[in-house]
C-alpha cells in the first residue's frame, strides 16, 4: 500500500493501493454515524462500505445521488441535506463521499456545511478523483453561471484510493484522469512524462503515477490550501477546459477539456516566448499519443466570456497558468489578444 500525507495545520493520508476502502473502518472508528454518498453505478462498492463500517459499530446508511455532473446541483444538495437532517447526523458524525470527482464534490460540500462541518472521508473510484477532486479539500457543485463557483474549502480527514475499483473503469474514463496526471508531470514531475511516454496508455505504471500525481498535489495544497499562491498553478490547462466543460454543457470529460486546455496553455507560453516549441510539440504529441484531443472548434467569443468568470479571474483581468519552461509554472495576467488568437487557432484548426 503506498501512502503520501498532505500536510497542513490537520494533516491527513491518502492511500493507494487495492483494498484501501477497508481502511475505512480505521479512519471511523468511534463514529455513532455515517451517510455514504455514490451514484447509482456504484451501489455495490456502496455497499461494501456499509457494511465495513457495520462491522466497526457505526450505524450508517448509503444515499444515492445522480451520476457525473448531474450531482453538482443546488437540488441534489439540498436533497442531502434533508437525508441528513432524517438520520439525525450531528457534528460527531461523518460523510463518506464514494466515487468519481463530482460526487466527492458534492458529498465534501454537504460536508462542509451541514452543522458548519461534520468529518469527510473520500473513496475515490477513478483516477480522476484519485488525483484531483478527492483530494485538497476544495469541495463545491456547479451553477448557471459557471463550474465550482459555489463551493468551501473543506479537507477530508482521510483518502482511500482503492485501485481494485479501476479494473471496471472505461478506457475513455482512465484517459480521461491520465490527463490530471499528465499536467503534474508538465508543471512539477517530469518523471511522470517519462512514464507516460514509455507506456503512453498509463496501464503499466498506474499505482506510481497515481502515486506521484498525489504527491504534487500534495505538496501544493500543503503550502497554500487556500488557492492563493502555489496551488493555483495545479490548474494548468484548467481556463480555458473548464470553458469548454460549460460550453459544451458538461458533454465532454473534464480530462478532454483539460487537454486542449493544456496544449492552449503551452501555444500561448510559445506565443509569449516562454516555452521552447519543441516543449510545445511534446504537449500535443504525448496527449495524442494518450487518445486525448488536442483540438477544439468552438464559439471562440464565447469562450473568452466564459474564461473571464473563471475561478482564476481577478476583476476585469484573464489569468492563465503557463509554462515559463517545463515543470516552472507561473501566471500570465492579461497576455496580448494576438497571442491569445494565435494559440486558440493553434487548437481549433484556424477557426477565429
Amino acid at each position: 500500500m503506498r501512502r503520501v500525507t498532505v500536510p497542513g495545520p490537520v494533516p491527513y493520508e491518502v492511500v493507494i493501493g487495492p483494498g484501501a476502502q477497508e481502511e475505512l473502518s480505521l479512519v471511523l472508528a468511534g463514529t455513532a454515524k455515517a451517510a455514504v454518498v455514490h451514484a447509482p453505478p456504484l451501489a455495490a462498492l456502496a455497499g461494501a462500505a456499509v457494511e465495513t463500517l457495520q462491522t466497526a459499530g457505526v450505524a450508517v446508511e448509503a444515499l444515492v445521488v445522480p451520476d457525473g455532473e448531474a450531482a453538482k446541483s443546488a437540488d441534489v444538495l439540498t436533497g442531502l441535506w434533508e437525508e441528513f437532517g432524517r438520520l439525525g447526523m450531528t457534528r460527531s458524525d461523518a460523510v463518506v463521499g464514494l466515487g468519481g470527482g463530482a460526487v466527492t464534490d458534492l458529498a465534501g460540500f454537504a460536508a462542509a456545511t451541514w452543522t458548519r462541518g461534520v468529518r469527510f472521508v473520500t473513496v475515490p473510484t477513478s483516477v480522476l478523483a484519485m488525483v484531483d477532486a478527492a483530494l485538497g479539500g476544495k469541495t463545491g457543485i456547479n451553477t448557471a453561471a459557471g463550474k465550482n463557483l459555489v463551493g468551501a474549502f473543506h479537507p477530508p480527514v482521510a483518502v482511500l484510493a482503492d485501485t481494485d475499483s479501476l479494473t471496471g473503469l472505461s478506457d475513455p474514463e482512465f484517459r480521461s484522469g491520465l490527463a490530471e496526471v499528465v499536467k503534474c508531470g508538465f508543471i512539477a514531475d517530469g518523471e511522470i512524462l517519462r512514464l507516460l511516454s514509455a507506456d503512453p496508455s498509463g496501464r503499466r505504471d498506474t499505482e506510481e503515477l497515481i502515486e506521484r500525481a498525489v504527491q504534487v498535489k500534495a505538496d501544493a495544497v500543503g503550502e497554500d490550501l487556500y488557492d492563493l499562491g502555489r496551488r493555483e498553478f495545479l490548474n494548468y490547462g484548467h481556463t480555458l477546459g473548464h470553458a469548454i466543460e460549460r460550453v459544451e454543457d458538461f458533454g465532454w470529460r473534464h480530462g478532454e477539456a483539460i487537454a486542449v486546455g493544456m496544449v492552449f496553455a503551452a501555444e500561448l507560453a510559445g506565443q509569449a516566448g516562454l516555452l521552447a516549441r519543441a516543449d510545445v510539440h511534446l504537449h500535443r504529441t504525448l496527449l495524442e499519443d494518450m487518445g486525448l484531443p488536442t483540438r477544439y472548434a468552438g464559439d471562440w467569443a464565447r469562450l473568452q466570456a466564459v474564461m473571464r468568470v473563471d475561478k482564476k479571474a481577478r476583476g476585469a483581468s484573464l489569468r492563465f497558468v503557463v509554462l515559463d519552461g517545463l515543470g516552472n509554472p507561473r501566471i500570465l495576467t492579461d497576455p496580448d489578444q494576438a497571442w491569445l488568437d494565435a494559440a486558440w487557432s493553434a487548437v481549433s484548426g484556424g477557426q477565429l
